[in-house]
């Protein structure tokens, strides 16, 4: 009995860690400045032990900040051991190569003394709208014209903030109030996290996450394993082409299940190019583990345990391997496109658990006027996921990462535009027994009509989803004015006076042959108007309502 009450307590821990870090998600939510993680929810937070191994994530967040920071925080760790660390310390960095991908991406680690002790740390991860040089755009030849690079620093010490940063953070970008907000936002963030971990910790008589670590990361990898164990050993591989910046891009890959457990290998991929599009390691791995966990062990909650199974390699200077100083900016084009192909070799394994190819990359339209009085704004749309084994792929939604839209009140409060439509799209979702998610329609405008930038930055607007077993391939996305001229879907460009930005973004791929659907569910697009006549009676025979 006293071993089962003993499990019992790590278990109520368990769960109590996963509300303590919520908490410290939501206190982020509301001090940001930024829309990006006010609205969106674009952030990850984490508790690590005084080790720094992941223990529990927020349920609010994204793979590439949440998978990035497990990875990051031991770089941490190296710079500033924990025998150094003292109450009210806070680190930063925006490294690419050590966090999440970009420079836009700022982390901040925090540790957490309880009984005179280092417990444990807390870290957040967040989405900047500006870090100064050109912006986020892909249009960057190297990671010196992409912004202000912040090294393993301290942000606080004691309880003191370091100023000199925060000057400097303010001098190289175009929302200094905006930026500087939200570093504090991060500092609160983690001061309420360890605030109530350190209250959890006296409540269990614990003096740190040590025992409680390794039940959670103990159990978690058992569990992983076991998983990956049932599945057939062999090797099976997939490729996937993308739009690229000035050519089609090529990803491979090829996933080894054995007994030495599970490999995805991306030999034969693509070289990194010299635009801002390439991917780092620890972000390639932050997506491939995601997809891997989805379709693997998705009820295995995630930490260190859970991911550490998983193994992922990539060539040296690969796209998805990138060395410095190598342009990264608008790396989530390619890297949130790692899920389908990761999909597309797991589909000859376990067909009944994937589903088809989606949009999946953020289509974040990211928007200036640099002129006096200018507006830098970002919002974040998306388009329709792939049709899913027994059940359609869900429409305007943000798969892989997980990011909300912004409400367009919010987008027209912080900046002078107008959302004049944001719309489901007919026809743009692959046919097929469950058919793919639509994408939408967005057209955007300034109030008066001035001119305005956008950073574009959009993937499947050449090669749209492909659809599976049967399924039909998704429409794929189109950037044009709204007076008709085709815009490029990457690259800064720049709308006329009295023009707006049209956006068609894509669907995600059909599952299965289109006859084999449900009439009724056939019926229902149409009144939904989101099915043409035209569609309903050459792909499914079927007149709608």
């Amino acid at each position: 009995m006293s071993v089962l009450l003993a499990e019992l307590r790590l278990q109520v821990m368990w769960t109590r860690l996963i509300s303590v870090v919520e908490e410290q998600a939501q206190t982020l939510m509301r001090t940001a400045f930024s829309t990006t993680v006010r609205e969106a929810g674009d952030l990850a937070c984490a508790v690590f032990d005084a080790d720094g191994r992941m223990l529990a994530e927020a349920v609010t967040g994204t793979p590439g900040h949440l998978n990035s920071m497990a990875a990051g925080v031991h770089h941490f760790l190296h710079q500033f051991p924990a025998g150094t660390m003292r109450a009210g310390d806070h680190y930063i960095t925006n490294d690419p190569w050590l966090t999440a991908g970009h420079l836009h991406d700022i982390t901040v680690i925090s540790p957490v003394f309880h009984a005179g002790r280092l417990a444990g740390l807390l870290g957040c991860c967040c989405h900047q709208l500006d870090i100064g040089g050109l912006g986020q755009g892909p249009d960057g030849r190297s990671i010196f014209e992409e912004g202000l690079q912040i090294p393993l620093m301290r942000l606080a010490r004691d309880g003191q903030v370091n100023d000199d940063l925060l000057r400097i953070l303010r001098a190289n970008v175009r929302t200094p109030l905006q930026v500087e907000g939200d570093v504090m936002s991060y500092i609160a963030s983690n001061a309420s996290g360890a605030e109530r971990l350190a209250g959890m910790l006296a409540e269990f008589g614990a003096d740190d996450l040590g025992v409680l670590g390794d039940y959670i990361i103990d159990r978690s990898r058992a569990a992983t394993e076991a998983a990956i164990a049932a599945l057939p050993h062999g090797r099976w591989q997939a490729s996937l082409t993308l739009d690229g910046y000035d050519a089609p891009i090529v990803l491979r890959g090829a996933i080894d299940i054995g007994a030495d457990g599970l490999l995805m290998d991306y030999a034969g991929t693509d070289p990194a190019v010299p635009r801002g599009i390439n991917v780092v390691l620890n972000y390639c791995r932050a997506y491939t583990v995601f997809a891997l966990k989805c379709a693997i062990a998705p009820d295995v909650p995630n930490n260190e345990g859970a991911l550490s199974p998983f193994r992922v390699t990539a060539p040296e200077g690969s796209i998805l391997n990138a060395q410095r100083p190598a342009p990264v900016a608008a790396r989530h084009v390619v890297g949130q496109m790692l899920p389908d192909l990761v999909f597309g070799c797991l589909h000859q394994v376990i067909p009944d658990r994937v589903p088809a190819e989606g949009s999946s990359c953020l289509w974040s339209v990211q928007l200036r006027d640099e002129g006096p009085g200018g507006f830098e704004t970002v919002f974040f749309n998306s388009g329709g996921t792939g049709g899913r084994p027994g059940r359609d792929g869900l429409s305007g939604t943000a798969f892989p990462s997980g990011v909300k839209a912004m409400p367009v009140e919010v987008i027209e409060t912080g900046a002078p535009l107008v959302i004049w439509s944001k719309e489901l799209s007919a026809d743009s979702a692959g046919a097929g027994r469950h058919r793919g998610g639509y994408g939408q329609r967005v057209e955007v405008g300034t109030r008066d009509g001035a001119p305005f930038q956008v950073l574009a930055m959009f993937e499947r607007a050449v090669h749209g989803a492909r659809g599976r077993d049967g399924g039909h391939d998704a429409a794929p996305g189109a950037v044009r004015l709204a007076s008709g001229a085709v815009l490029r879907p990457k690259g800064l460009q720049t709308i006329p006076a009295g023009d707006r930005l049209v956006l068609e973004v894509p669907g995600g791929g059909g599952l299965g042959p289109p006859p084999t659907r449900a009439p009724e569910l056939v019926d229902a697009d149409g009144v939904a108007g989101l099915l043409s006549e035209t569609v309903a009676k050459t792909i499914y025979g079927r007149s709608t309502p």
